[in-house]
């Protein structure tokens, strides 16, 4: 019995330049996660969950769990991560055993709200299947194998960040340098010490859910097409990555709250900002914290000074319908 894990992520600094050959700086939150089993069985099996039921008790949950989870639940999920990894195998000359296996997936992770649901369940899908092919796949490489998975089988816009910050686990500043994507396909991934981060809180509405794929889509068309205000913008938000890597050296906590309050102002400028989600970012900083997006929409992240001011975070958070915790990194 095989059993894997990754866990959520949010983008603490350069959200969503990753796509755009930027940099970011992420955290893993323990929290959440999403879990693998997998084992050997006569035929190869993937059970679905209650996330792929095509019951429902009326036409109102429906609408409710596609708002949630998508149409389609995990299963493709774990079946692009399979179809990869056997590419990757017969791409590397590796011949796999003539095993077959039933494999499951749970998650805890609050799903569509920027939080890196999916591509947690990837992740650990591609982790449970090295070990029981006992294929040892470089962790560098391993990040760009589950955005494969999800852009170019299942056609989802995403960038590289959620999938490092998910095989490297802690904190960690990258830089997605244009050569060195197109040369050896991963960036410069560089661990920072989670002992160097401040007082973080992340703050999250489930009923904000939409699939970040469709989010970014504009962006990149626009990017594509080379749009002056688009291409400088995220430009700009790599900046604040690099510029937030030598601040968390320093401990300089002031130029922090900056830094990630002016991350969600340079996204405000060129993404569409939905009133409920703005209405997060400024309680927020009406508590005094700093706020950014973890991902596409759907949950926060900032610094605040200390419990009173936390306390205060969730009072206000609270009468928004928004649940309010403090990431757990290792």
């Amino acid at each position: 019995m095989i059993e894997t894990r990754a866990y959520a992520r949010a983008g603490l600094l350069g959200n969503p330049s990753d796509g755009y050959f930027g940099k970011t700086i992420s955290i893993s939150v323990r929290n959440f996660g999403a879990s693998v089993t997998l084992y050997e069985s006569p035929e190869l099996h993937i059970e679905p969950q209650l996330e792929d039921s095509n019951v429902f008790k009326s036409v109102f949950h429906l609408r409710d769990t596609i708002g949630t989870m998508g149409y389609h639940g995990g299963i493709p999920l774990v079946k692009a991560a399979i179809k990869k990894f056997v590419e990757y195998a017969e791409n590397k000359a590796i011949k796999l055993a003539n095993r077959n296996f039933t494999i499951r997936y749970r998650t805890t992770i609050p799903r569509q709200v920027g939080l890196a649901g999916s591509s947690a369940i990837v992740v650990a899908t591609l982790r449970a299947l090295m070990q029981f092919y006992e294929v040892d796949i470089p962790q560098p490489e391993l990040p760009t194998l589950a955005l494969k998975a999800e852009v170019e089988e299942l056609g989802i816009t995403a960038g590289l960040q959620d999938r490092v910050i998910q095989c490297y686990e802690g904190c960690v500043y990258m830089d997605f340098d244009r050569q060195l994507i197109e040369s050896q396909g991963y960036g410069n991934y560089t661990p920072i010490d989670p002992a160097t981060l401040p007082n973080l809180y992340i703050a999250y509405k489930t009923d904000l859910s939409k699939v970040s794929g469709k989010v970014l889509n504009d962006i990149r068309l626009r990017w594509e097409k080379g749009e002056p205000q688009v291409v400088d913008t995220l430009q700009a938000i790599a900046g604040v990555a690099e510029a937030g890597q030598a601040v968390l050296l320093n401990r300089d906590y002031d130029q922090l709250h900056a830094l990630i309050n002016r991350n969600f102002d340079l996204r405000a400028n060129i993404m569409h900002i939905t009133e409920r989600n703005r209405a997060m970012i400024e309680t927020a900083r009406a508590c005094g914290a700093s706020a950014s997006f973890t991902g596409s929409g759907g949950s926060i992240i900032g610094t605040y000074r200390d419990e009173e001011m936390l306390n205060r975070l969730f009072v206000a958070l609270k009468k928004q319908n928004a649940r309010v915790i403090k990431p757990f990194v290792v």
